[in-house]
């Protein structure tokens, strides 16, 4: 098997449902999930939610990546440059750190705050050595980074020292 991941469009809130399936025939699936509470008008309720909409990554081997159309749920494959868009498995590890390790939630001090358009390296905690740019820092001291392999935002609270310019 390779050591790169791909990612896999589902039809609009299959992606739990796809996963699963996928993985219980037999592939390495991964589709992060987050935990909110969602309200109803007659209660409030907390409930697991994927993390990137409409999509989950996926490792296959090459001569078996059009297998899972015969499933339901799975549309498309997400391609970069006319080949399917590869995400390293380091990337992957990171969201898993990031979403069951991350208990570090810290103020960043004003002075040391990065400014959108930086470019930062992460110095501490469990995505300590992660690269992105400063998509915008919000009043609430949350910093928003884009991981650039990926190209989706992860939205942690860090402190500033935990963060340098790359």
């Amino acid at each position: 098997m390779n050591d790169h991941w791909l990612v896999l469009y589902t039809k609009p809130r299959h992606e739990k449902k796809t996963a699963d399936r996928l993985e219980k025939a037999g592939y390495e699936v991964y589709c992060p999930t987050v935990q909110t509470v969602r309200q109803w008008s007659d209660r409030k309720k907390k409930v697991r939610l994927p993390l990137f909409r409409g999509f989950f990554f996926i490792r296959i081997a090459e001569s078996s990546r059009q297998d899972v159309f015969q499933f339901p749920g799975p549309v498309r494959y997400l391609f970069w440059l006319g080949k399917p868009a590869m995400v390293r498995s380091q990337e992957i590890a990171s969201i898993r750190s990031f979403l069951n390790d991350f208990d570090g939630i810290a103020e960043i001090s004003a002075s040391a705050a990065p400014q959108p358009g930086e470019h930062v390296r992460i110095t501490s905690g469990v995505l300590e050595g992660q690269t992105g740019e400063v998509v915008r820092v919000k009043r609430n001291s949350r910093v928003v980074i884009r991981i650039d392999s990926i190209g989706v935002d992860l939205v942690a609270e860090l402190h500033g020292s935990q963060v340098t310019k790359d």
